[in-house]
C-alpha cells in the first residue's frame, strides 16, 4: 500500500529518489508545506522533504493493517528499547543498557520531563543561537533561563565554556546541549565536549544532551555522544529520536538514556500522565527505522552532503555577501544577512521574494540579521529557494 499522492519509489535498489513535487508535498498536509500560501517556498520548520524510508512505510502499513491503533504496551514489550540500544552500539559505539531507554512522546517532552524530574529548581544554562523550544521549555518547567552566546575559534563557533561556566558558579545547575547543533550544524569535538564535562563536574551540575540530529553528520564530522565521556553518565541525561533522520517527526516517538540507575528509578516513577504521549504507531515506524533504514539513511546524508555543496556554491555566486560556514550535521544552514544590509531579512524573504525561512531573533537575543534555512529539499527547489532570497535581500 502507498500513501495517496506520495509514491514511494526507488531510481535503483540502492539509489533512493528523494524528490518530490510541490503539490504532492503539499498534499501531504503536514506543518511545513500546509503553513503557508501556495505561492511561497517554504524553508523554515525542520521536515525533510524527501519520499519515506519504505522500511518505515511498510512497518507502518503492516501495523495498521494487525489493528496496533490501540495504546502502546510498557517499554520492555516493545522492543523499542533493544532496538535502539542496538542502533547507537553499531552507529556510535555506544554501549547502553536496553533497560536504561524510556520511551517518550518526542524529544521536547523528554525535555521537559527530566528537566522537572532529574534537575534542581535552578537557572538552567542553553548555548545560543539556540532551537527556539530550548528558549522556551525553560521557563515552562519554572526554572530560570540563563542564555550564553556561543564564541568563534577562527570561522567556527564554539561553546563558551568560560561563560558557561560562569554561568554555574552563579547558581546554575543544568546545561542544555544540543549535539549536533541546532543552528550552528555544529558536530562538537571530543575536546569541547571533555571541557563542558571537566566544567559540570566540577560544579556539581547536569547536562541534558539533545542527540535528535546525531543521525545526520555529514561527511567530514563524527558524532560522539556526549555520554560516552569519562565519567559523563553520572550527570547526562540523553535524548534521541528516529523523527529527524527518517522525517518521522508526526509519529511521536523518542527516547530517553537515563544516565544512572537512580535517575531510571525516578523517571519510571512519574505519574502516567507526566509521560503518555507515545504513539504505537511511532514505535513501529522507529524500529523499522533503526533496524532496517540504514540503507535509506545512507543515501539520504550523501543527498544532503550534495545539497550543501550545492548551497554553498549558489550562495557564493548569488548572494555573495552572506556569510555562512557549512553545517557539519543537520540540513538546517544558519545565514547571516547583515553584509546586505536588508533589515529583517526573514520578513524581507517572505514579502519580497515569497520564500519562509525562520527568522534569527527567534533563536536567542542578538541574531537580527541572521536566518535559519531548510535546505533538506531537492536541487531544482534549492536552487529556487536562493534565487528568491536573492531577489529579497538585493539592494534597493
Amino acid at each position: 500500500m502507498t500513501p495517496p499522492g506520495i509514491p514511494i519509489v526507488s531510481r535503483a535498489a540502492d539509489v533512493p529518489d528523494f524528490d518530490l513535487t510541490d503539490a504532492e508535498l503539499r498534499l501531504a498536509g503536514c506543518t511545513k508545506w500546509s503553513y503557508v500560501d501556495a505561492d511561497v517556498i517554504p524553508a523554515w520548520v525542520a521536515e525533510l522533504d524527501v519520499r519515506p524510508c519504505p522500511a518505515v512505510a511498510e512497518a507502518l502499513h503492516l501495523a495498521v493493517d494487525r489493528g496496533a491503533l490501540g495504546y502502546p504496551p510498557p517499554d520492555n514489550r516493545t522492543g523499542l528499547p533493544e532496538a535502539t540500544a542496538d542502533f547507537l552500539a553499531d552507529s556510535f559505539g555506544w554501549r547502553v543498557d536496553p533497560e536504561r531507554v524510556v520511551i517518550v512522546g518526542d524529544v521536547m517532552a523528554g525535555v521537559l520531563l527530566v528537566l522537572t524530574t532529574l534537575c534542581e529548581p535552578a537557572p538552567v544554562v542553553v548555548p545560543i543561537p539556540s532551537y527556539p523550544p530550548f528558549l522556551e521549555v525553560v521557563p515552562l518547567s519554572g526554572r530560570e533561563l540563563v542564555t550564553v552566546p556561543c564564541t568563534t575559534d577562527g570561522d567556527r563557533p564554539v561553546l563558551d565554556l568560560e561563560r558557561i561556566d560562569a554561568a554555574l558558579a552563579d547558581g546554575a545547575r543544568t546545561v542544555l546541549l544540543a549535539t549536533p547543533h541546532n543552528p550552528l550544524g555544529r558536530v562538537f569535538a571530543a575536546g569541547e565536549l571533555a571541557g563542558l564535562d571537566r566544567i559540570v563536574a566540577r560544579r556539581g551540575a547536569r547536562v541534558i544532551s539533545d542527540e535528535i540530529h546525531s543521525s545526520l553528520v555529514l561527511p567530514g564530522a563524527r558524532h560522539l555522544p556526549y555520554a560516552t565521556g569519562e565519567g559523563t553518565a553520572e550527570h547526562t541525561t540523553t535524548l534521541v529520536a528516529a523523527s529527524k533522520a527518517w522525517n518521522l517527526p508526526g509519529a511521536k516517538c523518542a527516547q530517553i538514556i537515563a544516565g544512572t540507575p537512580a535517575d531510571l528509578a525516578r523517571l519510571r516513577a512519574v505519574p502516567h500522565l507526566a509521560n503518555h504521549a507515545t504513539s504505537t504507531l511511532g514505535i513501529a515506524a522507529t524500529i523499522a527505522a533503526y533496524r532496517d533504514g540504514g540503507p535509506w539513511l545512507a543515501g539520504l546524508i550523501e543527498h544532503l552532503d550534495a545539497m550543501r555543496a550545492l548551497f554553498g556554491r549558489l550562495l557564493a555566486e548569488r548572494l555573495p555577501a552572506v556569510r555562512w560556514t557549512p553545517m557539519e550535521a543537520t540540513y538546517l544552514a544558519w545565514l547571516d544577512a547583515s553584509g546586505t544590509g536588508v533589515e529583517r531579512p526573514a520578513q524581507a524573504a517572505l514579502e519580497r521574494g515569497r520564500v519562509m525561512v525562520q527568522p534569527g531573533p527567534r533563536f536567542g537575543p542578538g541574531y537580527a540579521d541572521h536566518v535559519r534555512v531548510n535546505i533538506g529539499t531537492s536541487a531544482e527547489r534549492l536552487r529556487r529557494i536562493v534565487d528568491r532570497l536573492a531577489r529579497a535581500w538585493a539592494p534597493g
